[in-house]
């Protein structure tokens, strides 16, 4: 069970909160668009590892993404705050309000 994986050279664990920088292809230029959030699960192994992101967003909904650690659009990754936890997988975190 993987309870910290490293991308582009940042150690991340789960109960972080990271800011997520990917770029996008927006027509005849590219942007950067940012996704933050605390770390909630690490999962899988060598190439198939991911890790979830949740965020609250406009009007108290709850959004996750899944990333693949992999993946070829992260152009960094930051930690924002490190908070330690006792569990690998906070999942409780979706039934908090």
């Amino acid at each position: 069970m993987a309870n910290q994986i490293t991308i582009k050279d940042t150690n991340i664990k789960v109960g972080d909160i990271i800011a997520v920088h990917l770029a996008i292809a927006d027509k005849d230029r590219g942007k950067i668009q940012v996704f933050e959030g605390r770390v909630i699960s690490i999962r899988g192994r060598d190439t198939n590892k991911t890790f979830t992101v949740r965020k609250i967003a406009l009007g108290n909904i709850g959004v996750e993404r899944i990333f693949p650690a992999l993946l070829p659009s992260i152009a960094k990754v930051e930690i924002k705050k490190s908070i330690p936890v006792k569990r690998a997988k906070l999942y409780y975190l979706r039934l908090a309000k």
